[in-house]
């Protein structure tokens, strides 16, 4: 079933005649997985267990294992992912002066679509 499409962070999209753009399947997916591990827990009322909160890993000294764990955890509690075969995550938090962003790559399998999906993104943290 379509969504609204809406990536984290961004406006919603308008398609070329001036309708909201809607997401299905795989990028629907994406959508949904890239904002649970965004959302900070808490931060719907109703759903206090919802989100990963990654935003609040950055700047803050946290071992790449413990940001892979929240993720995994994430994964498997979003229908959009099989849980079979696993997810494969990647992380990198860059070894600059000053740099605090962490840099995410998910390869997962769809629940809907059934293909394979690579999502990778930025949690930016700016400069310390």
């Amino acid at each position: 079933m379509p969504d609204l499409h809406h990536q984290w962070g961004a406006d919603l999209l308008l398609t070329a005649t001036g309708d909201i753009a809607l997401v299905q399947d795989g990028p629907l997916g994406q959508q949904r997985v890239l904002r649970r591990l965004l959302t900070n827990p808490n931060d719907y009322v109703w759903h206090p267990e919802y989100g990963g909160g990654l935003g609040a890993s950055v700047g803050r000294p946290v071992a790449a294992g413990q940001i892979e764990s929240v993720i995994r955890t994430q994964m498997f509690r979003e229908a959009a992912v099989q849980h079979a075969p696993e997810p494969r995550v990647s992380i990198a938090i860059p070894d600059a002066p000053g740099w605090t962003s962490v840099f995410v790559s998910i390869v997962y399998v769809d629940g809907s679509a059934l293909e394979e999906q690579h999502l990778q993104f930025a949690v930016p943290g700016g400069y310390a």
